[in-house]
């Protein structure tokens, strides 16, 4: 009788976490994405120009979403890529800053996996991403390039800097570089298993994917990061609890021509809840690459 007691409230337990589970799965906003539509309805309320466009990589079978806020050809160009789960969106705060807008032509992109670029199909690789948004790039025509990463996005923006020429700076906020350092996530395992991979928001699911091989992708990297000569700003709250601030310390020994900027107080989410503590780095970069251009 006492066997049957305890697994009667195991039952009750179970069906209440895989309610919940399937909720959460059904949530739009758990999806961290945006329609096209809402965006554009979003940034006409804010009276601010923008396009969105569609890079399509046949080998590859992808199709990546772009969003574009542009001031002209010759300008210097801000290229946003975003951790996970999010997506372009996460960007809004910079790509309706008017002022940020006069002087750059700003692009935030869905990555892989992410917003409307393949929604759902993971690529885990760092390197391979990187390799797409190379060739973004050069079907865009970009130049001048200032390269901006958040999160998994830091280490994304950096290796792109190591392959295009057209990037002439990168800035990482909150990134996620040494691998000794990556912080195992227990609910990430519900990505993983598949009981309870189903229910698991779709964005959510892409995030575990990436994060479960993260730090084997970070230590195939390791060893490159020297060959960045480039200026790297690696910006990074002193209190994150996600991505430790102990980055800071591997971004010193590996990067030979770094800044770095600690952000007091704050923890994971400065980039896109406190644009406020990241636009000024921001400007000084602008304000430093359309002199040496002239």
């Amino acid at each position: 009788m006492r066997a049957k007691r305890v697994f009667i409230p195991f039952l009750k337990y179970a069906f209440l976490i895989t309610i919940a589970l399937y909720i959460l799965a059904s949530c739009t906003v758990l999806q961290w994405r945006a329609s096209d539509q809402e965006i554009l309805e979003k940034f006409q309320e804010k009276n601010i120009s923008t396009r969105i466009s569609y890079f399509e990589l046949d080998s590859l079978h992808l199709n990546i979403r772009v969003q574009h806020v542009e001031k002209d050809a010759n300008a210097v160009t801000l290229l946003f890529f975003h951790g996970s789960p999010s997506s372009l969106s996460a960007w809004d705060g910079y790509l309706t800053n008017t002022a940020l807008g006069s002087k750059a032509n700003l692009i935030a992109v869905d990555r892989p996996g992410y917003g409307y670029s393949n929604f759902g199909k993971e690529m885990t690789s760092i390197s391979l991403q990187a390799q797409v948004m190379d060739q973004l790039i050069d079907a865009y025509g970009l130049k001048n390039i200032i390269v901006v990463g958040s999160s998994y996005g830091g280490p994304l923006a950096a290796r792109l800097g190591l392959l295009n020429d057209n990037i002439k700076a990168v800035v990482m906020i909150s990134p996620a570089l040494d691998p000794r350092q990556e912080k195992k996530i227990w609910a990430s395992r519900f990505t993983q298993w598949k009981l309870t991979r189903w229910l698991v928001p779709t964005s959510y699911r892409v995030a575990g994917d990436e994060k479960t091989v993260h730090a084997q992708e970070l230590a195939l990297l390791v060893d490159d990061w020297k060959n960045l000569i480039i200026p790297v700003v690696h910006i990074h709250g002193d209190v994150d609890d996600i991505v430790p601030y102990g980055n800071i310390d591997f971004s010193k020994k590996h990067f030979t021509n770094l800044k770095v900027v600690t952000t007091p107080d704050t923890g994971h989410e400065i980039a896109w809840a406190r644009p406020e503590l990241i636009v000024p780095h921001l400007n000084k970069i602008i304000d430093s690459l359309r002199v040496s251009v002239k």
